[in-house]
């Protein structure tokens, strides 16, 4: 190493920054996240660091500039956009010993910033020593998806706690009482967002003497989204909780690359359906991701689309909640969002359509098909989930309702997967679309009516349908696989 990496107190302590743009306006951005004492030495300042200074949260000094200003400062940074004037600048930081960076002048640079992973109090920095800050953002996008977005404040709950712990953990357990914090029991808790449930847990085993092992080891389970395919569709919230998991349960539209992202050693097993194959019961998936919680293991159901969105998540947190084990839901990219999004249009127009409805096209095995459009009228956007083996009743159904018959459709196949495709036709023609190109299987239609009177500003949208495989959805259906393609298709 060339520098090395530290953390430098800022409390009760000023920065200097010498510039008053956009290049200091950034440097002060970053001090902000600190509890310095900023201070702004430039002759003016835009209108970001001026309100900064209205707002008291830093100086200006608009004076001669001389060592007295970075005397005693605990870092300095140099911003003024002219190399001859910085250089001037560097000299008097250094005279008092002040450690300072030149923006844009790695030899002047006695310090470096880092990209910052910021969980205050928990903060991650990751360095190049100035050679590749294009390498350590990619790096912060991982980091960042590896931590709970509130992690912090389960060190900062555990830091208010230490006094307590010292006063009633014997020491020799203390390491071992912590790493359960940090591992076991409060910490799932706390990343579900149970706060509450993590501070009791934590303060009821110091009261008990803080044995780790002697506290219950309880299990949970997550209904996680895997979104339309895409791994970085996924949220933060979906690939913690991948890379936490014991088990995970998965679908088959499931992409084998968003499964990558969950631990190495963690169980996977396929609860989905292949055609001719035998069906798994929703019963036997609710009894089974019960049963593995029950032993302790943190679950992840993961479907495809939002679990929340014809995904069955509703039986599922049901048999959680009955059987007493903690459930979460992280919701992610339904299918009717990454259709339009694919498309490269909106599911709702201020003054064109301001309803959006979701609907299914099918229906349980034995049950009726639903009255898909029952909804649909001008100013309504409706998405229509599982509907390819109902397009042509959908399509005749619109035109009988009054949608004109030569409205666009717009067909995203595999969205968000390497083999996108998009195909275009009339309304009136959807099934010879499908029929044409061999569209079949999960799909989503997105339909807008637009108000009597008015007309999209975009290219007109009467339709677009996601495919993400071709299986029939009927027959799926008929065969009593609606726990896994509803999971699939959400």
């Amino acid at each position: 190493m060339k520098s090395f990496p530290m953390f430098i107190r800022t409390t009760g302590r000023h920065v200097v920054i010498a510039g008053g743009g956009e290049q200091a306006a950034q440097k002060a951005r970053l001090i902000l996240k600190t509890d310095a004492a900023l201070v702004l030495a430039a002759p003016a300042l835009d209108a970001e660091l001026a309100a900064l200074v209205a707002s008291g949260r830093a100086a200006w000094h608009n004076g001669p500039v001389t060592p007295a200003l970075f005397a005693g400062a605990a870092m300095g940074f140099v911003a003024t956009g002219c190399p001859g004037t910085d250089a001037c600048l560097h000299a008097l930081a250094r005279a008092v010993g002040c450690p300072v960076n030149v923006v844009d002048q790695p030899a002047l640079c006695d310090l470096t910033t880092p990209s910052l992973v910021d969980r205050d109090p928990v903060v991650v920095a990751i360095g190049t020593e100035g050679t590749a800050p294009v390498l350590a953002r990619q790096i912060k996008t991982g980091v960042e998806q590896m931590l709970a977005p509130d992690l912090g404040g389960l060190a900062a709950f555990a830091g208010r706690m230490r006094a307590a712990v010292a006063g009633r953990v014997p020491r020799a357990q203390r390491r071992a009482f912590w790493a359960w914090v940090f591992g076991g029991a409060p910490r799932q808790a706390w990343d579900r967002g149970a706060q509450r449930d993590a501070a009791q847990l934590v303060k009821s085993a110091i009261t008990a003497g803080g044995v780790p092992d002697a506290a219950p080891q309880t299990g949970s389970i997550a209904l996680v989204g895997a979104g339309p395919g895409a791994p970085d569709l996924l949220t933060l919230r979906a690939v913690a909780r991948l890379q936490e998991a014991d088990v995970i349960f998965h679908d088959r539209l499931v992409d084998a690359d968003v499964l990558e992202l969950a631990r190495r050693d963690a169980e996977r097993v396929f609860v989905g359906k292949q055609v001719g194959a035998h069906a798994w019961p929703q019963d036997r998936i609710n009894a089974l991701i019960v049963a593995e919680a029950r032993k302790g293991r943190r679950v992840v159901r993961l479907k495809s689309g939002d679990p929340g969105v014809f995904g069955r998540a509703a039986e599922e947190l049901a048999a959680a909640r009955t059987a007493g084990i903690p459930v979460e839901m992280v919701p992610g990219v339904t299918a009717a969002c990454a259709a339009a999004a694919s498309a490269g249009t909106a599911l709702t127009e201020r003054g064109v359509s301001d309803t959006l409805v979701l609907s299914t096209g099918m229906a349980r095995a034995g049950d009726p098909l639903p009255d898909a459009l029952r909804h649909a009228g001008p100013g309504t956007s409706l998405a229509f989930y599982m509907a390819v083996a109902q397009a042509g009743r959908i399509a005749s159904g619109l035109v009988a309702r009054g949608l004109p018959p030569q409205t666009p459709v717009t067909v995203a196949v595999d969205v968000s997967k390497p083999g996108a495709r998009t195909l275009r036709g009339p309304v009136s023609t959807l099934p010879d679309l499908l029929a044409r190109h061999g569209v079949t299987g999960c799909a989503t239609i997105l339909v807008t009516w637009p108000r009597v009177g008015e007309t999209a500003t975009e290219a007109p949208l009467a339709a677009v349908v996601a495919v993400s495989e071709t299986e029939t959805v009927a027959e799926e259906f008929r065969a009593g696989g609606t726990a896994q393609r509803r999971g699939a298709c959400g």
